[in-house]
């Protein structure tokens, strides 16, 4: 317990900076009446993605094969299958943007595939959330001088710091399109600016203050 008058303050700091990664999706359909020639389709059409994404070496920093699904569609009130579905589903993470637009329109234009994104962000280890941690506290503390500025004195002591969360709020691309002369559409995509916010609590002593 602290003896003697306190001051309780909330350190804020806000930052726009540049992502650092973009994630999209790919996935590969296949529909038929027959089984077998479902998942025929759906390999073959998820084996020409691998081999494009391959193409793009160490541009891609990394991809993961997210659901496989293949269920039946059936008639109404029957159990009679009158056709099959299969998808396969792969997300790609790329930190080098330059080839991001022609590799999602090259892999949008292949057969019976879908692509959504991009979706950018921030590394969970960034060091902007570090930065933005040690601006809030900064904050406080300046919050923190200013009201015992105000009431004749001084901050003499840290009583209690706590983390009041720090937020990333992943944004969508946007997206330009237009079509080269002569050559394959292009796709120019803007990066949006990532805003970080951390919080703090703080209480701090403080000397006696000059009320007269």
């Amino acid at each position: 317990m602290v003896d003697g008058p306190v001051v309780a303050v909330r350190g804020e700091a806000y930052r726009e900076v540049p992502p650092e990664i973009a994630r999209f999706a790919v996935t590969a359909r296949a529909r038929d009446r027959d089984r077998e020639a479902t998942l025929a389709r759906l390999a073959e059409r998820a084996a020409a993605i691998r081999v494009l994404l391959d193409g793009y070496g160490p541009t891609i920093e990394r991809r993961e094969t997210g659901e496989l699904r293949v269920r039946p569609e059936t008639r109404r009130a029957t159990e009679r299958v009158v056709a099959w579905h299969g998808s396969v589903t792969t997300t790609v993470t790329l930190s080098d943007f330059t080839a991001l637009g022609e590799l999602m329109l090259r892999l949008a234009d292949q057969d019976q595939v879908e692509v959504a994104g991009p979706w950018w962000s921030l590394r969970p280890d960034s060091p902007v959330h570090r930065e933005a941690r040690h601006a809030a506290i900064a904050d406080a503390l300046l919050r923190a001088r200013e009201y015992a500025e105000a009431l004749g004195a001084r901050v003499t002591a840290l009583i209690e710091l706590a983390d009041a969360g720090a937020t990333e709020r992943p944004m969508f691309a946007r997206a330009a399109y237009q079509e080269a002369a002569g050559g394959p559409p292009e796709l120019e995509l803007d990066p949006q600016p990532q805003p970080v916010q951390a919080t703090v609590q703080a209480r701090f002593a403080i000397s006696e203050p000059v009320l007269g």
